[in-house]
């Protein structure tokens, strides 16, 4: 018997060396992923994590000025009332990661979609990826998805995308809210080529815009592969950004127009888009309101979601929003 369990001993040890020498290779081979391309293993583990959250990723096809039909891809979860969320300049729907699960929770079906060109839609070259054009991608896109009246969100250049739909379209969107919004004309105090960082220097100038504080430093392989992944997609961002210097989409004097109720969100450290043009657009607007959140950047629905969530879940949800209503939320 003693010599009969000398074989099955050993063809446990094999086994169990083969699993200990696989679980090293698929250590080493994510090791080696994470250190090439930082940024691809981050989006997926964000939706990872949205997964586990009950959100679906998605595509469709809807029409994009210039372009024909284009493959967009967005995320889908909860139930109830509908809200559609519309991420930044060089953003993707993964932006609205610590957003998303807390309005779910609160009774609402959520859509957040990657705009043309941006995130896993597709890349049209023929687009301008003017305001106009790229609000009218998420019009069709509603249109796509059998949603007729919705709430709408926009961060940064998505809440001048967000206030231009609601101005042409206004019977469509119920309530609307902005997070650190472009939009109305201000005095540019930092380079726009920051958006497309090709050196460290331009990369730490532009997290130093989007943090409240000095930001930590950026490890060399994730800042390569930033740098790689514009060097690809950058163009984008400059079109964008070159149609939106134009002015030919900026709604200084056309605000007034909105007569559904509206919330503007800031974070009071934020150095790209500065609280005095949050104030500028709740000026325009009488009937929304306006809360600073101190201790808060650009990136605020990212970094400050668990602070901002409960302000915009009550806003969706309360029979009559305070109009005029303006505050400072401490740090």
């Amino acid at each position: 018997m003693a010599t009969a369990a000398v074989p099955v001993q050993k063809r446990k040890l094999r086994v169990l060396r083969r699993v200990v020498l696989a679980i090293l290779c698929s250590m080493a081979a994510l090791i080696a992923f994470a250190w090439l391309r930082p940024l691809t293993l981050l989006w997926t583990l964000a939706r990872l994590r949205l997964s586990l959250k009950g959100v679906h990723s998605e595509y469709t096809r809807i029409p994009f000025d210039g372009a024909g039909m284009v493959r967009v891809h967005y995320y889908e979860g909860g139930s109830g009332a509908p809200i559609v969320l519309v991420h930044g300049l060089g953003g993707r729907a993964e932006d609205w990661i610590n957003l998303m699960p807390q309005l779910m929770r609160d009774h609402h079906h959520v859509y957040a979609l990657d705009l043309p060109g941006y995130g896993q839609s597709d890349w049209p070259p023929n687009a301008q990826y003017s305001i106009s054009e790229l609000a009218g991608a998420v019009e069709a896109f509603m249109n796509d998805r059998g949603v007729t009246r919705t709430d709408l969100g926009g961060w940064s250049m998505g809440g001048w995308i967000a206030m231009r739909l609601a101005l042409d379209e206004p019977q469509r969107i119920r309530r609307l809210v902005i997070f650190d919004s472009a939009g109305l004309r201000w005095d540019l105090t930092w380079d726009t080529s920051l958006f497309e960082p090709d050196t460290p220097a331009k990369l730490q100038a532009l997290n130093e815009l989007l943090m409240p504080g000095p930001p930590l430093h950026t490890p060399g392989f994730v800042a390569r592969d930033i740098f790689r992944f514009e060097a690809r997609h950058g163009w984008v961002v400059r079109r964008n950004m070159d149609s939106m210097l134009t002015g030919t989409d900026l709604l200084d004097g056309k605000l007034g127009a909105l007569q559904m109720p509206m919330l503007i969100i800031w974070g009071k450290q934020d150095h790209m888009i500065p609280a005095s043009a949050g104030q500028a657009i709740h000026r325009e607007v009488p009937q929304s309101e306006f809360q600073v959140f101190d201790g808060c950047g650009h990136l605020l629905p990212e970094f400050c979601a668990n602070r901002v969530g409960p302000v915009v879940k009550g806003f969706l949800d309360e029979p009559a929003p305070i109009a005029g209503r303006q505050a400072e939320i401490p740090h």
